[in-house]
């Protein structure tokens, strides 16, 4: 596809847009400068900004120029979007470390060459920072009607379930003025967001055209979503990190892996640099041969390279191998093997006078079987293992330090799929 548009549209990445053919006769015409914000609200993005950013991406792959704002002032006050109550306020110094951390984030994801396309990387707080209140209401403020701000859907719903502060009923004439000030700056006429920001989006348009007289547009990218309908990671403890400190590498990858054949088409459209044929071709082959799991291996492996680079990868699948008898746990180093126990059914204990309890006590305790008796049935006919050695006897019961793996670690297999982990605090 040489058409950027028509591109999106097939990936499912165009939720709502301004004038779409007049945005199309921009992009096909000449140079676009576009942006996308985000927001320190967290200590890193998680795969919501992934999309985000990688639509950004495309852009500029086609010629076009991405500027990447980092919310240094609008992360101090939080966007009620999305929000069924008003946000707890972090302090400047919470916030400018996390705007540090995802400034580089960002620039992970662009090219920030010198070349005409290359991104910019900036923060709000640079021309917001120094702002007056009376400047603010004056020259900004003025031109924002009471009952149009009122009309926006957040603003209504935050309304009709208690209320709204000042403060972050303020947000959206935050967020137009940086679309004038990127405009003004860097000839910036595209606004790119996730569809629950849209009246955010048409704000900034709205302000521009006001102040400017000129025309600009805003595009929104749809949330993705499971099939059930709800938000990726919006359980609480479920957010999908993209920073290796807040998730392990093998905990992202298996969270792809472990996506349903119904999902894997559409996410393999939005994060991955597959073609058409390509992703059609994975289709087919998803339907006609499911239980291969090519799909979401393709899906696991391309994204993971992606946010955590090749090295990353062979070292989660080779600990994905090794915990299922398909390789060597002893060359898995101790930080990927922790992680790929956190991942499964897993206990602490405590070696008690250097002494551990037997393999059947440390099964059950794990979860992986129902009981000790169970553990026991299983050692006696030959389905359990420890550490990938098949336990023969019954009474069997792991040596200190010897079977711990990096001194700590011990793996537990019943049959050929269900694995646990312990990990071994010593006196």
């Amino acid at each position: 596809m040489t058409d950027i548009i028509d591109e999106l549209s097939w990936r499912g990445l165009i939720a709502v847009s301004t004038d779409l053919d007049d945005l199309r006769k921009a992009l096909d015409t000449g140079r676009v400068t576009f942006y996308g914000g985000f927001d320190p609200t967290a200590p890193g993005l998680h795969i919501g900004n992934l999309v985000l950013l990688l639509t950004m991406r495309r852009l500029q792959l086609t010629g076009h120029r991405p500027i990447g704002l980092v919310g240094g002032a609008t992360g101090l006050i939080g966007d009620p979007s999305g929000k069924s109550a008003e946000r707890v306020l972090n302090s400047r110094d919470v916030v400018e470390g996390w705007v540090q951390r995802i400034r580089g984030e960002v620039g992970q994801y662009l090219e920030t060459d010198s070349g005409p396309s290359g991104a910019l990387v900036v923060s709000n707080l640079d021309w917001t920072g120094d702002l007056t209140a009376l400047d603010f209401l004056r020259d900004i403020g003025k031109h924002f009607p009471v009952n149009q701000m009122l009309s926006r859907e957040v603003v209504r719903a935050r309304l009709e379930s208690g209320g709204i502060s000042f403060t972050e009923f303020s947000y959206q004439i935050l967020q137009a003025n940086d679309f004038l000030e990127l405009h003004r700056r860097h000839d910036c006429s595209l606004q790119l967001g996730g569809s629950d920001q849209w009246g955010n989006l048409v704000s900034g348009v709205d302000l521009i055209r006001r102040v400017t007289g000129d025309v600009v547009h805003a595009l929104a990218t749809p949330l993705i979503t499971k099939p059930d309908g709800t938000k990726y990671g919006k359980t609480e403890g479920e957010a999908v990190w993209l920073s290796p400190e807040l998730m392990s590498p093998y905990a992202f990858y298996q969270f792809w892996i472990n996506r349903s054949d119904a999902e894997v088409p559409g996410l393999l459209k939005v994060f991955t640099f597959r073609t058409r044929a390509e992703i059609e071709d994975l289709e087919q082959e998803i339907a006609e041969r499911p239980a291969a799991r090519h799909g979401q291996r393709v899906l696991a492996e391309d994204v993971t390279v992606l946010v955590h680079g090749p090295a990353e990868l062979e070292r989660v699948q080779a600990a994905s191998r090794a915990l299922f008898g398909q390789g060597e746990l002893g060359e898995l180093d101790a930080g990927t093997l922790g992680s790929a126990i956190a991942e499964v059914p897993h206990a602490t204990v405590r070696a008690s006078g250097g002494t551990l309890p037997p393999v059947a006590d440390l099964m059950a305790e794990t979860g992986i079987v129902r009981s000790k008796s169970e553990a026991r049935r299983a050692i006696a006919e030959g389905g359990a293992y420890l550490n990938n050695v098949r336990v023969t006897a019954e009474d069997a019961t792991p040596s200190v330090p010897g079977d711990l793996l990096h001194g700590r670690y011990l793996i537990l297999r019943r049959g050929k799929r269900t694995v646990g982990g312990v990990a071994v605090e010593r006196d």
